[in-house]
């Protein structure tokens, strides 16, 4: 049975661990912390597009433990954490294959760049996803999950899984990629990571939508649902706007990517037989996204994650293309007037991304396998 540790104590993290579980991976579920084992166990209820249960799992804080014998590292944890785990692996030595997922917008290269300061001299080969595998949300867990048997520690509802999967990786980085194929067999190979980074929707589908609704957000505590009726047709213009802009950057670099209905409905998360055309119905109507609340605050990853780690990099690489990016420009300073200045600074810079001060064409020849 081959083993695989996933990183990563949140909803991904236990949609990975569920769902890889279930095709017969052995898996190790890593947390930065792990309460006291009950007599029966670590358990972790399950439901939606995987089935329903309750399974037990091998949870642990002991990464270096955990990867002794594994063939690989899957790591699904918000960006904000990537170069945290990048320093962990290299202290504990590891040489596994090494996959993001999600990557959002140059995590493989954050990656790299921890490793190379870190001064690792054999860092494992590295490949990353363009979005979590999972549309997913953890739930909490009261008495037997499953109506019988021990009790679970933890929840998670699986509401969609990628139907597509574009996945790429560094120079080296082909065990990775492999990897990545075995664990999802929606997996695409894109060109490079660059590709699969711009390939990410989510630094169209939730900036516009949180900004334009912070004042909801504020007010209500999240409570409302951020895909249907936070899904104005101003905020699906803005997208449409964000997004050629996206386009525009992908282009200059020379991908030829999807639009964010084409993305969105290759992944899953907008019906087959969606209006392409009329973003606010196709996304409203999405059954994937249906369920899902809005932020609870200005703290929530839409806001602390996509901005800095997804619109920040975008502008970032249009300035080195070239390319006008006004509105993306104008969502970032938005979010910084709003009091996520400090948050975004620490997002992804060309420099925390090691390409500062190349051309596009040299970029390119940097990242591409």
């Amino acid at each position: 049975m081959t083993r695989v540790v996933v990183m990563g104590g949140g909803a991904g993290g236990m949609a990975a661990t569920v769902d890889l579980t279930l095709q017969g991976f052995e898996v190790i579920w890593w947390r930065r912390t792990v309460p006291e084992e009950p007599p029966t166990g670590f358990r972790l209820a399950y439901r939606g597009v995987c089935g329903e249960g309750v399974m037990p799992v091998m949870c642990t804080d002991d990464l270096a433990g955990g990867l002794a014998g594994a063939a690989g590292v899957l790591v699904c944890l918000p960006s904000t954490a990537h170069r945290h785990i990048a320093r962990l692996l290299a202290e504990v030595g590891c040489s596994a294959p090494v996959v993001l997922a999600p990557g959002h917008l140059g995590g493989a290269l954050e990656v790299a760049k921890v490793w190379r300061d870190a001064g690792m001299k054999s860092p494992p080969p590295l490949a990353e996803c363009s979005t979590l595998p999972y549309t997913v949300r953890a739930f909490a867990v009261n008495g037997h999950a499953d109506g019988s048997g021990p009790t679970a520690q933890w929840g998670v509802n699986i509401t969609g899984a990628a139907a597509r999967l574009p996945v790429a990786c560094l120079p080296g980085g082909e065990a990775a990629l492999e990897l990545a194929a075995r664990l999802y067999p929606g997996a695409v190979t894109l060109p490079d990571v660059l590709a699969v980074g711009l390939a990410e929707v989510n630094m169209v589908l939730h900036p516009p939508g949180a900004i334009l609704g912070a004042a909801w957000v504020e007010a209500t505590g999240g409570g409302f649902r951020f895909y249907v009726e936070g899904m104005t047709s101003g905020v699906a213009s803005v997208m449409a706007r964000l997004d050629a802009e996206r386009l525009a950057v992908a282009n200059a670099f020379g991908y030829r990517l999807g639009s964010l209905m084409e993305e969105m409905s290759a992944i899953g998360t907008v019906e087959p037989d969606a209006d392409p055309e009329d973003i606010q119905g196709a996304i409203s109507t999405g059954e994937a996204n249906a369920r899902i609340m809005a932020p609870d605050s200005l703290g929530h990853r839409y806001y602390t994650e996509d901005f800095g780690y997804g619109l920040l990099p975008l502008v970032e690489l249009a300035k080195a293309a070239g390319v006008a990016t006004p509105v993306a420009q104008a969502l970032l300073d938005l979010a910084s007037a709003a009091g996520l200045e400090a948050a975004i600074a620490e997002g992804r810079t060309l420099e925390r991304l090691g390409l500062d001060g190349l051309s596009t064409d040299e970029i390119v020849a940097r990242i591409r396998p």
